[in-house]
């Protein structure tokens, strides 16, 4: 529950999730560890259970907002994203248990996340009982505990310094006409131990292409934007276009080149739509091959299943059918249920329901083989759920049209659908990675899955009260009501199937950017691919640079510098022994993973006094030079820890 309350406030601010598994097992290790049974496979289902929570997070932070931010909702509605969130997430570990032998077994993917949690959980160990070895290895889990609570400790009191008491500012902006005022240039910096510690999590390559496309969405793309479209733009912020730029206010100025920049980053949105079409077909083949390598293996269980050992025994392919059918139940009774008194509501709720079971099952699926290539954090969840939004949508459009109450209705089914999908397809992929984690450390497949599930329960009882609680005291996607002058949460996930579902039912979408970021991925994919060839390690995937588009520069710049750190404590590292190598690698997801926990958990704690007690207090006039320096001594605390012997 705290994890998917710290992954929903990260995700929200940046549009990234980061993998719970590890500090999930740290914490696991250093609190079973005064029980003198203990042992590794338990450890590996604490991390199991956590790391489902922060996963379904991602699935409805990325959809759910949209019905806030659209207007469809008035607050988070407590009761329908709890169904959105348990039943998208239950069905994800059904359509993912067929697929473990294939992907982990057979394929033998990555899972690069299982991989480094496995061996986290193995380092901490717990995995031989002789008394020397059991003593070094307390050493060793008490030591991870230590790492992971100090760096939680130092975000949280960061987070607690800028917005609890206003010491520091968490964000450094300006905004300038040159040139004789046809040059509008925006800059900012988020100051974030947060983001720094995504950046190193994510690494390099990842960090320079998101902070790449910022700089080309802000400081390319807002100038060319307003030298072409200043009138238009003035237009949509309020302001006449006659007014002389000398006239114009700094509030103006800043409101003018916000608004050439949220046009910008429309690219990106056409480059999101072109890389999830592109995910899905490149995945075809290897997906369809893994579908009947799974049913093969599941058919010779059938006959000589008998002397199956027990790393190998997964839920039965009888109760999986009997799951996905329950589960389909509850699809249908929530599509019905959200149409009111519509008509052709029962032929609508079928088509939907139908319509979430195969897409459900083709994107979980895709989702589970990505998750084994490049890992859960870096997963393109957001592609196939754009893919559902765009396909859904225009089937609807075809079947009801979108005239009438069904121009308001028919973005509500779509996000509602894209929510239960995109909850599915965030836990398909993290299903595979503990099941990866559990077959390097010994697990029992089936009670894996079963833990899959209550971490689902668990995390789908927090969520619409953290999300409520955020839009209070931040604002998810659009100033607070609450709280209008603070720095609101970008979701840009969100706000780009609010854009999607309302612009294709009837509201309009501003198609000259999206084609331009149709061009922009075709010629990425052109260079992703010659990359690939080349067997060269920096790839250029084309959802993480629409994301560094969408992205305010300010994000992407604080990433960019976790990346570069990451990069460093690697260099520095080349020359040392593998022990040290694996300790620092370990050592520095700790700190990383601890630095996002305790900045994430005090937002939310934080969010709640201002949602409920009293509005938080105005950042000082020094906050930005003592904020700045503040974030570089943990900078240097985050390399220095990294890098110590201790």
């Amino acid at each position: 529950m705290l994890l998917a309350a710290a992954n929903a406030y990260i995700g929200l601010l940046v549009g990234l999730t980061v993998s719970a598994s590890i500090p999930a097992a740290a914490a696991s290790m250093g609190i079973l560890r005064i029980f003198p049974r203990s042992n590794i496979l338990e450890n590996n289902m604490v991390q199991t259970s956590a790391s489902a929570g922060e996963s379904l997070v991602a699935g409805i932070i990325f959809t759910i907002p949209a019905l806030v931010m659209m207007g469809a909702w008035e607050h988070y509605d407590y009761w329908p994203i709890f169904c959105i969130a348990i039943v998208g997430g239950f069905l994800g570990v059904m359509f993912t248990i067929p697929l473990r032998r294939a992907l982990i077994v057979e394929a033998k993917l990555r899972y690069p996340e299982g991989i480094a949690t496995a061996e986290v959980l193995k380092s901490g160990g717990i995995e031989t009982n002789k008394q020397g070895e059991k003593q070094e290895e307390n050493r060793q889990t008490a030591s991870g505990l230590k790492i992971l609570l100090e760096a939680t400790g130092i975000g949280g009191a960061f987070k607690l310094a800028e917005s609890g008491f206003g010491w520091l500012a968490g964000n450094i902006a300006t905004t300038k006409a040159w040139f004789g005022d046809s040059y509008l240039f925006t800059g900012n910096f988020s100051l974030s131990p947060a983001l720094i510690s995504v950046g190193y999590i994510v690494g390099l390559n990842i960090a320079v292409l998101v902070f790449i496309c910022g700089i080309l969405g802000t400081m390319i793309g807002v100038p060319v934007n307003w030298a072409i479209n200043s009138e238009t733009i003035m237009t949509m912020v309020g302001i006449d276009p006659s007014t002389p730029f000398s006239q114009l206010t700094a509030g103006q100025w800043g409101a003018l080149a916000w608004q050439s920049w949220n046009d910008c980053r429309r690219i990106g949105v056409g480059a999101m739509i072109i890389g999830g079409i592109w995910s899905l077909v490149s995945l075809f083949k290897p997906l369809v091959a893994g579908i009947k390598a799974s049913l093969h293996v599941y058919e010779s269980m059938a006959n000589d299943g008998e002397g199956l050992s027990r790393t190998e025994f997964d839920t039965p392919i009888k109760l999986v059918a009997m799951g996905v059918l329950l589960g389909i139940i509850p699809v249908f009774l929530i599509f019905y249920y959200v149409m009111g008194d519509f008509p052709n509501k029962l032929m609508i709720a079928l088509i939907m329901t139908v319509l979430m079971v195969v897409f459900g099952f083709i994107f979980s699926s895709v989702a589970g083989y990505m998750a084994g290539l490049v890992g859960s954090s870096n997963n393109p969840i957001s592609g196939v759920t754009i893919a559902t939004v765009i396909i859904s949508a225009l089937l609807l459009v075809q079947i009801v049209g979108k005239v009438g109450p069904v121009a308001t209705l028919g973005p509500v089914l779509v996000l509602f659908l894209a929510g239960m999908i995109c909850s599915a397809a965030a836990i398909a992929g993290d299903n595979m990675q503990d099941l990866k984690c559990g077959h390097c450390v010994g697990s029992t497949p089936w009670r894996q899955q079963l833990y899959q599930i209550i971490g689902v329960a668990s995390a789908a009882i927090v969520i619409p009260f953290v999300l409520q609680i955020l839009d209070d005291g931040y604002g998810i996607g659009r100033p607070s009501p609450m709280n209008p002058s603070g720095n609101f949460l970008a979701a840009p996930q969100a706000g780009l199937m609010c854009d999607l579902a309302t612009g294709i039912f009837g509201a309009g979408i501003q198609w000259g950017y999206i084609y331009l970021g149709y061009l922009l991925a075709v010629i990425l994919i052109v260079i992703d691919k010659i990359q690939e060839k080349r067997d060269s390690h920096f790839r250029f995937p084309v959802l993480t640079v629409a994301i560094g588009i969408y992205l305010p520069l300010g994000l992407s710049a604080s990433i960019f510098v976790g990346g570069l750190l990451a990069h460093l404590v690697a260099k520095r590292s080349q020359q040392a022994n593998e022990k040290t190598r694996e300790a620092r690698t370990s050592k520095g997801l700790l700190i990383a993973s601890g630095l996002i926990t305790g900045e994430a958990l005090m937002g939310v704690l934080i969010a709640i006094i201002a949602a409920f007690v009293m509005p938080l207090p105005a950042t000082i006039a020094a906050g930005a030079i003592l904020g700045s320096l503040v974030l570089v001594l943990i900078i240097y605390y985050l390399y220095k820890r990294t890098m110590s012997t201790e």
